[in-house]
Order: C-alpha cells, then sequence, then structure tokens
C-alpha cells in the first residue's frame, strides 16, 4: 500500500460526465425514494456506529441533529440526499442504462 503525505494531490476524481443528463419527469418519485433511503441507510449505520440524536453535531459524543426520520429532516438535508440520487439515477443512465418500473 502507498503512503501518501497530506500534501500529495495526485488524486483527480473523474466521476461519469451527467452534465448531459436530463433526469425525466417519471423518475421523480424514485429519486425521492433513493433520497429517503440513503437517508435510511445513514442513519443506520451511523446509530450501528454508536450515534445518537443530539439538537448540534458533536463528533466527540457521537451526537447529530439529523438522526431523525426523513420527513423531519430540514430541506436542505433532504435536498443533498436528492442531490446524491439525482447523480446516481443520471449516472445510469449515462452509462446507457434504461430505468423502466414494472
Amino acid at each position: 500500500m502507498m503512503v501518501r503525505k497530506k500534501d500529495d494531490n495526485m488524486y483527480n476524481p473523474k466521476p461519469i460526465d451527467t452534465s448531459k443528463v436530463d433526469l425525466p419527469d417519471e423518475l421523480e418519485e424514485l429519486l425521492e425514494k433513493l433520497a429517503f433511503n440513503t437517508h435510511e441507510v445513514w442513519s443506520q449505520q451511523r446509530m450501528k456506529d454508536g450515534w445518537r440524536y443530539g439538537d448540534e453535531r458533536n463528533d466527540k459524543e457521537l451526537l447529530h441533529p439529523c438522526l431523525v426520520p426523513y420527513d423531519e429532516l430540514p430541506e436542505a438535508e433532504k435536498e443533498y440526499d436528492r442531490s446524491t440520487s439525482r447523480e446516481a439515477l443520471k449516472a445510469i443512465i449515462a452509462a446507457g442504462f434504461k430505468i423502466v418500473k414494472d
């Protein structure tokens, strides 16, 4: 395993180019379901790691204000999960896959 120095910034992220992908309107329902699930998975892992709800984030005490049901999240936090999900869906489409609901 190569050991990197702090100032060794050779990593250059190259995500799939999704700039030309418009997410079809019919995927909005899926987008919201994925955003919800993203929060659920994140919350489950945090709780498994010993985190619990707190009014303010405290990494030492393992407290986080977003350990609440998705519907109770501030809109900015929901949008963060939507953005992650949106990019995943766009990457799937950019890679040539089609998303079809049964």
